[in-house]
């Protein structure tokens, strides 16, 4: 390798983070029952990350999903993963659903965790239910929108610094609310199911197809 001029590529090493202890952590009372009668009955929320182009830095996506259309009613975007970007995706849901008072599961990072955001919830009246210590799949439907996110949108919009996108998280999270539509809601968008629902007296319901491959794994690894 010497006498050739190669050059092995070295890791950088890894930052060692200490893990924080939850202040109080909740049941999981969702139970993977993600079939929901009406609007504002069950919410799941989450937080995922988005690298920069060229520069290694990140952005956040924060956002709350709605079980009964998987409209998602609020959703932030920051640099930061921190107390506030959750916060204010909680400010912003509640701010458009006032009168909502859903079942709100999440997994058990340190914001949904603390002690203020558990007394948004108390003050609201809403359930809080969390995803068990590493089952991610108790929290399926978030876990799959960030897969559909990234898996479409960077086939759709041309992304190559922080300002585009974060232009391509707005339009793709419009584009996925009010044009995409979805086989299980009879080829309707998220945005049209949750108008007719909030309208009717009796909303239409949209039972979950059974997936196999899901049951299946329930089957081997749920008690």
């Amino acid at each position: 390798m010497k006498k050739l001029g190669i050059h092995s590529i070295i890791r950088r090493k890894k930052k060692k983070y200490q893990p924080s202890r939850p202040e109080t952590t909740a049941d999981n009372k969702l139970k993977r029952d993600f079939n929901a009668a009406r609007p504002n009955e069950k919410w799941t929320t989450d937080v995922t990350e988005f690298k920069i182009p060229e520069t290694g830095k990140k952005l956040y996506l924060s956002a709350i999903l709605d079980l009964y259309d998987r409209f998602p009613v609020a959703y932030v975007v920051s640099n930061r993963n921190d107390n506030k970007l959750v916060f204010d995706t909680y400010d912003k849901a509640h701010r458009d659903n006032p009168d909502a008072k859903p079942i709100f599961h999440s997994d058990r990072g340190y914001q949904y965790t603390s002690r203020v955001f558990q007394s948004k919830l108390q003050k609201q009246g809403m359930d809080q239910s969390m995803s068990r210590v590493g089952h991610c799949i108790d929290n399926g439907p978030t876990e799959g929108l960030w897969g559909i996110i990234k898996s479409e949108m960077y086939c759709m919009y041309k992304i190559t610094d922080e300002g585009s996108l974060r232009s391509a998280i707005d339009n793709y999270m419009k584009f996925y609310a009010e044009e995409r539509p979805q086989e299980r809601f009879r080829c309707k968008t998220p945005s049209e199911v949750r108008r007719e629902a909030l309208s009717a007296e009796n909303p239409i319901q949209y039972p979950i197809a059974e997936n196999k491959r899901i049951e299946a794994y329930k089957a081997k690894w749920c008690a």
